[in-house]
């Protein structure tokens, strides 16, 4: 039997993916949680074999930082005979895969996977293998054939925050690294989309699907 805990925190979604989970007689929902540290949490307390990881987690009080599952994923990887992350969201730039797979997640689906697909993901998670959805193999496809716009997945993290407004100062703050380190890593975002402003390389990263 396969220990499946559904990490969302949308009940709504949690409810889908439990219907479809509780169909199957080889997988066992056996829990609920609604934020990346309670995943963490429930991890560390062992009993589960996959955890299906939203990327996501609903805003948190003004001035203070959610944890993502990018995030939770790497926590719950370095402890003892950790779970298998699978990631089940709605994002699929290539910051967000390519964070989520760095950070040790085994699998990718995007929430519009068929039932079929899901439930194929959760048995290949649990036996270690990787399980991609289409979308999401195909992305990663198309950025090995393109490597001179391959950015990092730090450089992605920095052009997300550009994008979002951020100054260098805060995207400093948000990723603890000093200004002239990223100051550094926009230098390499504009050379590799071939850009000289941030208004240009986010609308570079955009036009090509990198945002």
């Amino acid at each position: 039997m396969i220990r499946v805990l559904l990490a969302d925190d949308h009940e709504i979604v949690r409810l889908g993916l439990r219907a479809i989970l509780e169909g199957a007689e080889d997988i066992e929902v056996v829990g609920e949680v609604a934020t990346a540290e309670a995943a963490i949490d429930a991890a560390a307390r062992g009993g589960i074999d996959v955890i299906l990881m939203d990327l996501r987690f609903g805003a948190g009080i003004e001035g203070t930082r959610v944890m993502g599952g990018a995030e939770a994923t790497r926590a719950i990887r370095r402890g003892d005979n950790p779970p298998k992350i699978l990631v089940v969201t709605n994002y699929d730039t290539d910051a967000d895969i390519l964070g989520a797979i760095e950070s040790g997640a085994v699998g990718y689906l995007l929430k519009d996977a068929p039932p079929a697909e899901l439930l194929a993901a959760v048995r290949s998670a649990a036996d270690g293998d990787s399980a991609l959805s289409p979308v999401v193999a195909d992305r990663l496809m198309t950025r090995v054939r393109t490597p001179r716009t391959s950015l990092t997945p730090r450089e992605l993290e920095v052009l997300q925050l550009v994008a979002a407004g951020a100054s260098n100062r805060q995207i400093g703050q948000d990723l603890m690294l000093s200004e002239a380190t990223v100051k550094s890593h926009l230098v390499h975002i504009y050379d590799k989309l071939g850009v000289r402003s941030r208004t240009s390389a986010v609308a570079a990263a955009r036009e090509q699907g990198v945002l």
